[in-house]
């Protein structure tokens, strides 16, 4: 969000928009309304372009049909600059079509808040670091095992990737976006991690995906996104693992780990929300929308049985494949509790009348029949994180706090 290096305040903004509205509604809002206002000094494109202003980091959540959210903009300005600056932003009064509210809440000063923080852990290093506590022994093996676990890491191919030390010899990998991943996963026993660092995917790693299982699993914020939308268009993945909203992988939990990793998801599945038209996709990914076969594909343009787990007849549902498998073709809808659990089934043709009583338990549909604007707008008010459908149907808005995927006819 800001370098610490150089950023001196951080300006605090909410915002509250009549009507739905989406982060680059906001972000284009903030440029095209501050435009010329304040001279070529206070540009601000010309102090972000030149490293005065940091990103601006910008959270929203819609509910009932108004949006509301914060703003954060850091610079490394001066007191008096930075406050116009910001009284600049409260004359933004639309956000897209919508009419907008604009307040700066506070302005922050960084170098007060690093004081603050190297106070309170001086205390805390004053109070427990000079403790000689005994000796636990349970710790000093954990920590050990760790440390055995990190030292693992390596570097393969030309471009020097980093590595878990199993990922030339398993028949799965796991993809994820830089070297501090690989480390977490590492650190819960998870060997078979290679990291991308960056949008620019190494060629090591796409041929690794033609050769072995492949799951994607990136951060929960824009940047993993991107990374995304770029691996699918250079490489054969087979499954994605959606991260929790704004988690990152080097920070999550053994748990949180494992219980998203379970969750993953075919490509196939995934692939309607990253791209628009399926003439601009490469021919290898062309066949995920029906659109041609190439030799080892079946008919339904899917990679043969032996790129996915078979399942038996009488199975209880595990997954979101399970779950979309059961449904497909049948009519039926299903909401979904965040373990995954059926919270309610009910005929397709019925959802919009039990969206409105449904549990808060649930968080994520699939249904059997397309999906249009209205329904998808209910179920972000309700709180939905994801929708599995048949098609999207007059969609004109796809609002960032819900996932949509097509799971094919």
């Amino acid at each position: 969000m800001y370098s610490p290096d150089t950023t001196k305040y951080l300006i605090h903004i909410s915002l509250t928009a009549e009507g739905v509205v989406e982060k680059p509604d906001v972000v284009g809002a903030i440029f095209g309304q501050t435009e010329g206002l304040l001279g070529e000094d206070l540009d601000l494109r010309d102090l972000q372009r030149t490293g005065r202003v940091g990103r601006i980091d910008v959270q929203l959540t819609s509910k009932k049909g108004e949006t509301r959210g914060e703003i954060l903009i850091s610079t490394s300005l001066d007191r008096a600059e930075t406050a116009i600056l910001a009284a600049s932003l409260e004359t933004i009064d639309r956000v897209g079509p919508c009419v907008a509210h604009v307040t700066v809440d506070s302005i922050e000063d960084i170098r007060v808040s690093k004081r603050r923080k190297i106070v309170d852990r001086a205390k805390e290093i004053l109070i427990e670091r000079f403790d000689e506590g005994a000796i636990d022994s349970t710790e000093l093996l954990d920590d050990v095992r760790q440390s055995l676990r990190i030292e693992k890491i390596g570097s393969i191919g030309e471009e020097k990737v980093p590595a878990g030390p199993n990922v030339l010899d398993s028949d799965a990998i796991i993809i994820v976006e830089g070297r501090a991943d690989v480390l977490n996963l590492l650190r819960f026993g998870i060997k078979n991690s290679v990291a991308v660092e960056g949008t620019n995917i190494p060629k090591t790693v796409i041929d690794l995906c033609e050769k072995k299982t492949a799951t994607a699993f990136f951060d929960g914020d824009r940047g993993g996104e991107l990374i995304l939308r770029e691996l699918l268009q250079v490489a054969d993945i087979d499954f994605v693992a959606f991260s929790p909203r704004g988690k990152s992988v080097e920070d999550m939990t053994r748990k949180e780990v494992i219980k998203t990793l379970r969750n993953k998801v075919p490509v196939e599945y995934v692939r309607e929300h990253y791209f628009e038209g399926s003439a601009e996709l490469p021919q290898d990914l062309r066949i995920a929308r029906g659109g041609e076969e190439r030799e080892g594909a079946d008919r339904s343009g899917m990679y043969p049985p032996a790129k996915r787990p078979r399942e038996g007849p009488h199975r209880v549902p595990q997954t979101l494949r399970d779950h979309i498998d059961d449904v497909r073709g049948h009519h039926i809808a299903r909401f979904l509790g965040s373990d995954l659990s059926v919270v309610r089934e009910t005929q397709s043709d019925e959802v919009e009348k039990a969206v409105e009583t449904i549990d808060s338990s649930a968080n994520g549909l699939v249904i059997d029949r397309p999906l249009d604007q209205r329904l998808l707008d209910r179920l972000v008010m309700k709180g939905f994180e994801y929708v599995a459908a048949r098609d999207f149907k007059g969609i004109i808005k796809r609002p960032i706090g819900i996932r949509l995927m097509k799971m094919g006819s």
